[in-house]
C-alpha cells in the first residue's frame, strides 16, 4: 500500500477527525457529492424551521403571505449559501481561512467575530427551543434536556466532519417519511385546526420581517457551508455543488416554514414541537410525537454542526495571532469550551422562542451580509477563484496581515446598515434607525449593507495587481 493510500484510508476510518483548519490534501478528498443534498436538507428539516414560520403570523401576516415571504427569503439566502459552497472543493479550506484572501492574515478576525456570533447565538437559542419544546410536547424537565443536548452536540462536533454527515443521513431517513405522512394528512384535512382562527392579512413590515428572517436563516450557513464541501475532489463541478446544496437547503426549509405558518394560523400553536405533535396525532395516534421527536433530533444534529464550525472559527482567530498548527487536540478543547459557554448563555435567555429566534436571526444577518458580499465579489469577480493556498497560511504573504480593502468594505457595509436597522425584543433594548422609521419600520438594512459592502470592495479592488497574484498562485499551487 502506498503512503498516500495509507494516509487516505486513515483519514476515512479514524473515529475522531484529524484535520482542523488546515488545507485538505487531494488524496484525502473522500467526500461524496450526493452527501451534500441530505446534509443541507436535514440542516433545515428540523424544529427551528417550523418556528421561522411563526414569525409572520405573530405579526398579523396571513398564511398565504407568510408562505410567499418565507419561500422568497429562503431562495435569496440560499443563493448566497451555494456560491460559498462551491469554494470548498476548489480551495480545500474552511471558509473563514479562505477569507484571509480578502481581509488579511490577521484582519480576518473581524468577519470571524461575526461568524462566531452566528454559531454561538444559534446554539444558545436552539438549546432554549429544545428545552421548551420537550417540556411542552413530552413533559420532560427542560433543564435536564438542555444539559443533555448541549453535551451530546459537543460530542458530535468532537467526532467531526464524517460523523456529522453520517448522523444527518440517519436522522433524515427516519424523520422524512414521518413528516411527509403528517403533511399529507394535513393537506387532506386531517390535521385539525380551524380555518376561521386568526387568518391575518398583509403588511409590508410583517412581510419584510418574515422574508428577512428566512433569508438570514440560510445566509447564516454561508460562513461554514464550504467546511462541509472541502473534502470533495477538486474536480467536482461547481454547478453540481450548486444544485445539491440549493435543493437540499431550499426544499426542506420552505416545506417546514409553511407547515409552521399553518400551525400558527390554524392551530394557534406557539411552540413548534407541540404544534407538530398536535397536528400529527390528529392525523393518526402517535404520529405527531414521533415526528416531533425526530425533528428535535435533527435540530440537535445541527447544533453539532454549529459547534464544529464554531471551533474552526475560534482556531482560525487564534492561529492568526499566535503561530501554531491546530490539530485534533486543539479542536476538542475548543469544542468543550464553546459548549460550556453557549450553555451558560442559553440559560440566561428569558425571551419567548419566537422572539429569541427572530432577534438572533436579525442580528446575525446584519453582521454577516457585509462579509458575504465582500467574499463573493472577491472570489467570483476580482480574483475569480485564483488564490495561492500556501500564502493564505503565511502572515507575511501576498494577502497581507491587515488587508484594508476587505476591512473597509465590511465596515462601510455595516455602518450603512445602522440607519436602516430594526431591532426589537432584545431584552430592554429596542432600536429603530432613522431611515427605518421613515420607512414605517420596514427593515431593509441587510439589502443596503449588501450593496454598499459589495460595491465598495469592487471599487477598492480595482487597484489590486491580480495578474501578479495569479502568477504566484500558479507557482505555489498545492
Amino acid at each position: 500500500m502506498s503512503a498516500s493510500t495509507e494516509k487516505n484510508t486513515t483519514a476515512q476510518t479514524t473515529l475522531v477527525e484529524s484535520r482542523s483548519i488546515d488545507w485538505v490534501p487531494h488524496e484525502e478528498r473522500h467526500g461524496k457529492l450526493w452527501h451534500q443534498l441530505p446534509l443541507w436538507f436535514l440542516g433545515n428539516f428540523q424544529y427551528s424551521s417550523v418556528v421561522i414560520g411563526f414569525i409572520g403570523p405573530s405579526m398579523g401576516l396571513s398564511l398565504a403571505w407568510t408562505a410567499v415571504a418565507g419561500a422568497l427569503g429562503i431562495i435569496i439566502g440560499t443563493l448566497f449559501m451555494v456560491f460559498h459552497a462551491s469554494q470548498g472543493p476548489q480551495m480545500g479550506l474552511p471558509q473563514m481561512i479562505q477569507s484571509r484572501g480578502q481581509f488579511g492574515y490577521r484582519g480576518v478576525v473581524i468577519p470571524l467575530f461575526a461568524t462566531f456570533v452566528t454559531y454561538f447565538m444559534f446554539n444558545a437559542v436552539n438549546q432554549v427551543l429544545l428545552g421548551s419544546g420537550f417540556k411542552a410536547s413530552f413533559g420532560l424537565n427542560s433543564e435536564v434536556v438542555k444539559v443533555v443536548v448541549a453535551a451530546s452536540a459537543g460530542l458530535l462536533a468532537i467526532l467531526g466532519h464524517d460523523w456529522v454527515h453520517r448522523m444527518f443521513r440517519i436522522v433524515l431517513a427516519i424523520s422524512l417519511p414521518l413528516t411527509l405522512i403528517m403533511t399529507i394528512g394535513i393537506v387532506l384535512g386531517h390535521g385539525g385546526g380551524s380555518a376561521h382562527g386568526h387568518p391575518g392579512g398583509f403588511t409590508i413590515v410583517a412581510f419584510m420581517a418574515q422574508l428577512s428572517a428566512a433569508a438570514a436563516y440560510n445566509i447564516t450557513y454561508a460562513p461554514y457551508v464550504s467546511d462541509y464541501s472541502r473534502y470533495l475532489p477538486a474536480d467536482t463541478k461547481p454547478s453540481s455543488v450548486f444544485a445539491s446544496v440549493f435543493l437540499g437547503a431550499t426544499v426542506s426549509a420552505i416545506w417546514l416554514i409553511v407547515l409552521g405558518a399553518w400551525m400558527a394560523v390554524r392551530l394557534g400553536a406557539t411552540d413548534g414541537l407541540a404544534g407538530m405533535q398536535t397536528a400529527g396525532n390528529n392525523v393518526f395516534s402517535h404520529l405527531g410525537g414521533a415526528a416531533a421527536l425526530f425533528s428535535a433530533l435533527a435540530l440537535w444534529a445541527t447544533m453539532g454542526m454549529n459547534a464544529y464550525g464554531g471551533s474552526l472559527t475560534v482556531l482560525t482567530a487564534l492561529a492568526s495571532f499566535r503561530p501554531f498548527t491546530p490539530g485534533r487536540r486543539s479542536r476538542i478543547i475548543t469544542v468543550v469550551a464553546l459548549t460550556l459557554a453557549w450553555y451558560a448563555v442559553g440559560e440566561s435567555i428569558s425571551a419567548g422562542a419566537v422572539d429569541a429566534v427572530f432577534v438572533s436571526l436579525t442580528i446575525m444577518l446584519y453582521l454577516l451580509v457585509p462579509w458575504t458580499a465582500t467574499n463573493l465579489v472577491d472570489y467570483f469577480v476580482v480574483r475569480r477563484g485564483h488564490y495561492a493556498i500556501p500564502e493564505i497560511f503565511n502572515p507575511n504573504g501576498i494577502y497581507g496581515s491587515w488587508a484594508w480593502r476587505g476591512i473597509a468594505a465590511y465596515a462601510l457595509g455595516l455602518l450603512a446598515e445602522v440607519p436602516f436597522m430594526v431591532i426589537k425584543g432584545l431584552g430592554p433594548i429596542t432600536y429603530v434607525g432613522p431611515a427605518a422609521g421613515a420607512l414605517g419600520s420596514v427593515d431593509i438594512a441587510w439589502l443596503v449593507g449588501l450593496i454598499v459592502a459589495g460595491g465598495s470592495y469592487w471599487l477598492f479592488a480595482r487597484s489590486l495587481d491580480v495578474s501578479a497574484e495569479v502568477s504566484v498562485a500558479s507557482m505555489t499551487r498545492a
